[in-house]
């Protein structure tokens, strides 16, 4: 509830505005209001601000109390505004109430602040034939002899706004029919159903104030190289897809959280500083930590068995950093992964909790980015396909897999498709840069100047590809049983699949220590990856955890591990030691399958790549 302290004498106020945390607005400037009835029983409160010093303006606020509010007493009352009205543009009307200074002598008068509702664009659906104010930035704009198209864009969508030349807006039309990209305004209009209009609705724009023009701004709407738009990663979140692409990465994050909560998951915050491998010693990061050795955690696994004998049931979620040194499309080395850990559970239980987990994702996505999905691209029927069950089979499968028939004749036909697709690119290319090169319309020039652009974008990816596939096809036919699978392998399995596949009883000597040993085949462990469908290869890493303490000695020896440096998790199996398993998702691989990304850079906001850190 806002509140304005209003001190009566007959009838003139004197007051101050101030919320429950504290005064927003000083009492010292004289104010004088007057009460009289306004419409239907409402009262209204006319407060009147003298100027403190020479030269500078009186304001004037008009407050409406609801018929359920009123004044009384004697000596002093409050007044109680409704809730509805936002804290932000409570502070403003206070500020400049108090404040001897007007910012932006063009700026609307407070009467149509306080009676014109302030909204955001996704909240416009509520306001059709009203008139409303917005505020924002200025994504792109058009113009035209005497009217302009501005798209704006506040957070939380973009909208067309119209501005036409009239009597209302002459003042500031020529200004703001010039604006540009990225400067902020504030508009105030009457709001349209325009199915055609970006976001489906229009403002016709009766008043305006430009709150920061925005000059030379590095992005701008034609395509740029992805060097450069790293380089201005900053920035970049301002395009629209990069917008799209993060909000649903805070709809997965959410759904993350949610799932592991609901189903009774204690969460555990692990270390990122660790003394020893939880993976392999190969990727870790080494930190000075005070004159010791230690290292960037890997996992927070290891910390997590600890805590699910506590808890039974537990995960962790956060950053992990791995110093794989690799340049692919699925590589990072900073990336945020979150790991459930399970007591008294069993390889198939926990498969069934990652199958049951990742559908919930994609549903989540699905029923809440639906639209933001097809503006991306993806193809929506590929994510409805993500259902129980998923396909099961053993890596001794998925090396067969590799050697037959269908893999070689995917792999051609990849070849054929491309190799034609390359040479479509060389002749439209050519045409694309004669149109730009010729007379002609600027705009026309400039349009196939920038489909030129993307046109190259496209076929270089193609050429890299096609250059691949033979060496691809090699490594498939020549697969070896024992042999970990490679980025291209987990390509052509998942590509023939329909829905993800989980491979299960990966060798032992090409998964981490900790893994639980099949008991029938001591070669392999009963662990899993599972694949994402459409090429996507893995998202998720997991395993029934070796609880036998003997066992897990011999591996961490095998291994030629420091063996005291993992006392205190072999205590785990010297002191009530249980079946148990768990399993890490990494969170940008699955928003890359999700939204249908080539690649994983798109996914975080400041991606850490091997050799890119900045900014």
């Amino acid at each position: 509830m806002f509140i304005a302290g209003i001190a009566q004498h007959k009838r003139h106020l004197t007051g101050c505005v101030h919320d429950e945390q504290g005064w927003i607005a000083s009492s010292r400037p004289h104010a004088s209001a007057s009460l009289r009835p306004a419409v239907r029983g409402a009262t209204q409160v006319s407060l009147h601000v003298a100027p403190q010093k020479h030269g500078t303006r009186s304001r004037s606020l008009r407050l409406v109390v609801p018929p359920s509010r009123s004044l009384s007493g004697s000596g002093g009352s409050l007044l109680s505004l409704p809730r509805s009205l936002p804290k932000v543009r409570l502070r403003r009307i206070a500020s400049s109430l108090c404040s001897p200074h007007i910012a932006n002598p063009r700026a609307p008068p407070y009467k149509t602040a306080m009676e014109t509702p302030t909204t955001t664009i996704r909240e416009l659906d509520g306001y059709v034939g009203q008139r409303v104010t917005l505020s924002g930035w200025v994504y792109n704009t058009r113009a035209s002899g005497k009217i302009a198209f501005i798209i704006l864009r506040d957070g939380t969508g973009r909208c067309q706004c119209v501005l036409e030349k009239n009597e209302n807006t002459e003042p500031f039309f020529d200004d703001l029919k010039k604006v540009s990209q990225e400067s902020t305004i504030r508009v105030t209009g009457t709001v349209s159903k325009e199915e055609r209009a970006t976001g489906g609705y229009e403002l016709k724009i009766d008043d305006a104030t430009i709150l920061h023009e925005t000059h030379d701004y590095p992005i701008t709407p034609k395509p740029h190289g992805v060097e450069f738009l790293m380089k201005h990663r900053h920035l970049w979140f301002r395009s629209h897809r990069q917008w799209l692409i993060l909000r649903i990465r805070a709809t997965v994050v959410d759904q993350i959280r949610r799932f592991f909560n609901d189903h009774g998951y204690v969460l555990i915050d692990t270390p990122m500083f660790a003394p020893a491998a939880g993976e392999g010693a190969q990727t870790l990061f080494q930190v000075d930590y005070f004159g010791d050795m230690v290292y960037l955690a890997q996992t927070g696994q290891l910390y997590l068995e600890a805590a699910c004998m506590a808890h039974r049931k537990v995960y962790c979620f956060g950053p992990t950093f791995r110093a794989e040194k690799s340049k692919t499309r699925r590589h990072l080395t900073e990336f945020w992964m979150v790991e459930p850990e399970i007591a008294f559970c069993y390889l198939p239980e926990l498969m069934d909790v990652a199958e049951d987990f990742v559908v919930s994702i994609a549903q989540r996505v699905l029923r809440d980015h639906r639209e933001d999905l097809i503006e991306l691209g993806r193809n929506i029927e590929d994510l409805e396909a993500v259902q129980k069950p998923f396909h099961r089979i053993t890596y001794t499968e998925a090396a067969e897999l590799l050697h037959s028939d269908k893999a070689k004749a995917l792999l051609e036909k990849d070849l054929e498709e491309k190799t034609a697709r390359v040479a479509e690119l060389d002749t439209k290319i050519e045409e694309l840069e004669e149109i730009a090169k010729g007379g002609g319309k600027q705009w026309k020039k400039d349009k196939a100047a920038a489909e030129a652009i993307e046109c190259r974008e496209e076929r270089s990816e193609l050429q890299e590809q096609v250059s691949n596939i033979p060496h691809h096809l090699e490594l498939a036919a020549g697969f070896e049983w024992g042999s970990d699978l490679g980025g291209s392998d987990e390509t052509i399995i998942s590509r023939l699949h329909d829905r993800p596949v989980f491979v299960t009883h990966y060798p032992k000597q090409v998964k981490a220590f900790y893994m639980r040993e099949d008991r029938d085949d001591p070669r392999v462990i009963e662990g899993f990856d599972l694949l994402a469908s459409q090429g996507f290869g893995e998202i998720i890493g997991g395993s029934a955890r070796e609880e036998d303490f003997d066992r897990l000695v011999a591996r961490v020896r095998e291994e030629g591990l420091p063996e005291h440096e993992y006392e205190w998790y072999l205590d785990l199996r010297r002191y009530g030691s249980v079946p148990h398993g768990g399993f890490g998702l990494g969170v940008e691989r699955t928003i890359a399958w999700i939204c249908g990304l080539k690649h994983i850079r798109e996914t975080i906001p400041y991606p850490r790549m091997m050799g890119k850190f900045y900014p």
